[in-house]
């Protein structure tokens, strides 16, 4: 593919360099500092959240709710079924763009919904307790519908992040999702404990409200069910194998607070989250930025190792210094939660904020080589982090809180470098979907023949489309209706005149 910046005239995006106009490599900081920005957002209205919730409800209604909401998450997380990556590696012509993004939107929905309904039903084998949710059909029904909204508002993201607009995921996963869920709790205290239930569900429903309307104003998005060209089936292998991987990714996640838990009681299990929380904001650095490599390298393959290798600087620019400062001020960071965290679960915070290394390069590599489509290279990397990480805490908990966070480091070291050293001996840095065939089309900016265009959907009406002042087949740019009306999308190929 060609790069942007080099086609598109200075009059349509101002000065170049400019906006969405900038060089690959600026997209690589603006994206990932967005990606970023939206993680400590997300996160720090989450606080906020149970802050809120702590005034209106009892401990034990926040301890069911708890069980429930994480259920939600993790439902929803099972639902992408790897479509979140295949929207941004693998974009459907113009043409078919918002078929692809309607089905996936769809498909993920429907098996939200049906997730959160089989959960339920399981519900008396591993949650007794939470089965009023059950016995009632519209408290059913909601978190069912919940279970939808919360898959769909995180496929959502994926579409703005491939459209190069992270920014949004800010506005509307960020700060519009955290403050309809600081709004809701107060009033929902009649329903007890299904109250702050609905409040989460309300943040998921709203934003996906949102984040529709939006895609309708900013990208010229229009509800669409053909099926013709959106690669949704042609990719399917790909979604599934970045669906596997990010499972046994989340493995050791999900497994080693119960670890904690059975082996060494439920304060050592409170330390212990405590601690890894304040480390998964530094494990962000790397995925924001790895998130905004995959991005740019799925626009431009031909740039992949210029564009790995200068995400590799980044991240390492970032993160060092970052477990650096935790390192030393982590008994700061602790005491924020009350004297015994600073007193227990120091040790355990250093480990983990040294171990922010040896995850960013297992995350990097990773990405590295889902980009490379090595996709059997990806899952094997992760399964070594899991296998790993969990089997070394079953192992060494008993001897201390600090032993699960060398497990956890020892998994990311040596998956790093199984993951580093496939890549390297495998395609030398450069993806395989590039051939020496395709490169006339791709330099053109085109699609290799029998080959959809990778190039990604923004609205034709858009004056700053930094693809309409190459595409023969473009809508005119100006004037830029505010209420276009009619097809947001140019004519079939089959209809349209000769350039």
């Amino acid at each position: 593919m060609t790069d942007v910046t080099a086609s598109v005239p200075v009059a349509r995006g101002g000065a170049r360099g400019r906006g969405r106009h900038r060089s690959p490599g600026d997209r690589i900081y603006r994206s990932s500092f967005f990606l970023l920005v939206s993680t400590v957002v997300t996160a720090g209205l989450s606080f906020v959240f149970w802050v809120v919730v702590a005034r209106f409800y009892t401990a034990s209604q926040v301890g069911l709710a708890t069980s429930l909401i994480s259920a939600t998450s993790l439902l929803a997380t099972f639902s992408l079924l790897g479509l979140n990556n295949t929207l941004i590696r693998f974009p459907a012509e113009r043409e078919a763009r918002n078929a692809q993004i309607s089905q996936a939107m769809l498909l993920v929905a429907v098996v939200g919904c049906g997730a959160g309904g089989i959960y339920l039903l399981g519900l008396p084998l591993y949650g007794a307790k939470l089965e009023f949710v059950r016995d009632d059909w519209v408290s059913a029904a909601a978190f069912a519908a919940f279970c939808g909204c919360a898959a769909t508002s995180m496929l959502v993201k994926s579409v703005f992040n491939a459209a190069r607009i992270p920014e949004y995921n800010v506005l509307i996963d960020g700060l519009t999702q955290g403050a309809a869920k600081v709004a809701v709790p107060a009033v929902l205290t009649g329903l007890g404990v299904f109250g702050i239930v609905a409040s989460a569900g309300v943040g998921y429903a709203v934003t996906v409200a949102v984040a529709l309307l939006v895609l309708r104003r900013r990208l010229g998005f229009r509800a669409d069910l053909r099926t013709r060209g959106t690669r949704l089936r042609e990719k399917f292998r790909f979604s599934v194998a970045s669906h596997v991987s990010n499972l046994v990714n989340l493995a050791p996640v999900l497994a080693t607070p119960l670890i904690v838990l059975n082996h060494l009681g439920a304060a050592q299990a409170g330390y212990y989250f405590v601690a890894f929380q304040i480390a998964a904001m530094l494990n962000a650095v790397s995925t924001a930025v790895g998130e905004a490599v995959f991005t740019e390298v799925s626009h431009e393959e031909a740039r992949f190792r210029e564009l790995m290798l200068r995400s590799a600087r980044i991240i390492a620019a970032v993160q060092v210094p970052a477990a650096a400062a935790v390192v030393v001020g982590g008994g700061l960071l602790l005491r924020m939660f009350g004297a015994g965290y600073a007193e227990h679960a120091r040790p355990l915070l250093t480990v983990l904020a040294i171990a922010a290394l040896p995850v960013a390069l297992n995350t990097w590599a990773c990405f590295a080589l889902k980009l490379a489509q090595r996709m059997r290279h990806l899952i094997a990397a992760n399964t070594v982090m899991a296998t790993l990480s969990i089997g070394l805490s079953a192992a060494f908990a008993d001897r201390g809180l600090v032993w699960v966070g060398y497990a956890w480091a020892a998994g990311n070291a040596v998956a790093g470098v199984f993951a580093t050293v496939s890549l390297v001996r495998g395609q030398a840095m450069s993806p395989n979907t590039a051939s020496p065939s395709a490169a006339p089309a791709t330099a053109a900016g085109g699609a290799a023949p029998g080959e959809f265009s990778s190039r990604p959907y923004f609205d034709p009406y858009a004056a700053d489309d930094p693809y309409a002042a190459d595409d023969p087949y473009a809508v005119d740019a100006a004037p830029y209706p505010s209420h276009p009306t009619g097809p947001s999308l140019p004519r079939s190929r089959s209809e349209r005149p000769a350039p």
